[in-house]
């Protein structure tokens, strides 16, 4: 595939309306947060950025949306430098970021990024950790809209050998390449880089940026905004929690009481959700029709609302409000921004507000599975895929308005 320009001329044609209109559904949500996992940190020191402004951004608007508005929070950099002290950043890409070829110095063309979400609680072990979440970022070179592609979790890839941890490579589902990568120390940041170059060769696509999502610590952010509008499009009884006289808990905790136990159900319409209830739906994917797929848009979903209901909330001009905010994000992420000064992309990104999120599907949302049983990405996918790495992503959702995920 040919190299991807960081300087070719602005995509020409723009997606409309109904683009972005991208669905609304709930994401990856999570209970009453569990202390951050011990040895969270990758192993040894992590490399610290000089400005720490992006990072804030990317946290506010879910990680993704280092895309609302910059110009409104430069005034409070002396508070956000004041937060952003918890604020893990490290290596997350190793060989799988973009060169100075690609672009990797400058913030002049289209802008990737590889987010991750890991559902890490305190009691499991922090190499016992797989991605369960793995969605790209693309930002065209115009600047104005921000796409999100997950990736299914239990696509098969072939992870190549991480010599850092002594892994030799082999064929696995995509969430396995994380694990593969965090252990014999590779810690989370050697989970993230083999996933990212596991996505580079599976995609073609390299990145400018990563971060990792710790779901349990979104609550914090999400309780920080009070709640966030989530739509539940079928009804799911939860797999991870129950309640024991009215109060929500992990099964594992739950069944420890020795109390009877009410599951917790998820039941269809929209409502204002706190952040376990919103963690905790959308963390499911059995019981719902299209098993991982639903999952995965009712996470990009969330990403979206929490974004949304920042800017709305004026989080990004309150410096109160985005102080709690920034110390609850830094519970949640980990974060890596390449080659380029932190700063930069919040002057780049400042035209791309939450609305402009167009949320995309890969196999038309269903499970497309090889002889093996293993989920594979259709030629539309693969399409899709070469659309982001040449940004031409608006001329192939016109020509393709299928891959755009429903709304609401």
């Amino acid at each position: 595939m040919p190299v991807q320009s960081r300087r070719r001329t602005p995509t020409q044609a723009q997606v409309g309306p109904a683009a972005r209109a991208a669905a609304a559904v709930p994401a990856t949500p999570v209970p009453p947060a569990p202390p951050a996992p011990a040895g969270r940190s990758a192993a040894g020191k992590p490399r610290r950025r000089r400005d720490p402004l992006w990072a804030r951004l990317a946290l506010v608007v879910g990680a993704t949306l280092m895309v609302t508005s910059g110009v409104a929070i430069v005034g409070s950099e002396a508070l956000i430098s004041q937060a952003t002290g918890s604020i893990e950043q490290t290596d997350l890409l190793g060989i799988a970021g973009k060169s100075d070829a690609e672009g990797g110095k400058d913030l002049t063309g289209p802008i990737d990024m590889l987010l991750l979400g890991v559902d890490a609680r305190a009691r499991w072990d922090v190499n016992d950790t797989r991605a369960d979440t793995i969605i790209i970022l693309h930002v065209p070179a115009t600047h104005d809209q921000a796409y999100l592609v997950s990736i299914p979790r239990d696509t098969e890839v072939q992870v190549p050998a991480f010599a850092k941890n002594g892994y030799p490579g082999g064929t696995a589902k995509a969430t396995e390449a994380f694990f593969h990568g965090a252990q014999n120390g590779g810690g989370w940041a050697g989970g993230a880089q083999l996933m990212a170059q596991t996505i580079k060769n599976l995609t073609g696509i390299s990145f400018d940026g990563a971060a990792i999502i710790d779901f349990n610590g979104f609550k914090g952010v999400i309780d920080e905004l009070g709640s966030i509008p989530m739509c539940v499009k079928q009804e799911v009884e939860s797999h991870h929690m129950s309640r024991v006289n009215g109060k929500v808990m992990w099964n594992a905790d739950a069944k420890k009481t020795g109390q009877p136990r009410q599951p917790v159900v998820h039941k269809k319409g929209c409502r204002d959700m706190k952040g376990w209830e919103a963690l905790d739906y959308s963390r499911q994917r059995y019981g719902l029709k299209n098993g991982d797929y639903d999952r995965q848009q009712n996470q990009q979903q969330l990403i979206k609302a929490m974004a949304k209901k920042a800017m709305a909330d004026g989080a990004m001009t309150n410096p109160l409000k985005l102080k709690g905010l920034m110390e609850a994000a830094g519970k949640a992420f980990v974060l890596d921004t390449g080659k380029t000064p932190l700063a930069d992309f919040i002057f780049t990104m400042r035209g791309v507000a939450a609305n402009d999120l167009v949320l995309l599907r890969t196999n038309g949302g269903t499970f497309s599975g090889n002889e093996s049983g293993r989920e594979v990405l259709n030629p539309l996918s693969q399409s899709m895929f070469a659309a982001v790495k040449s940004d031409r992503m608006a001329e192939f959702i016109l020509e393709n308005p299928s891959v755009i995920a429903a709304s609401k």
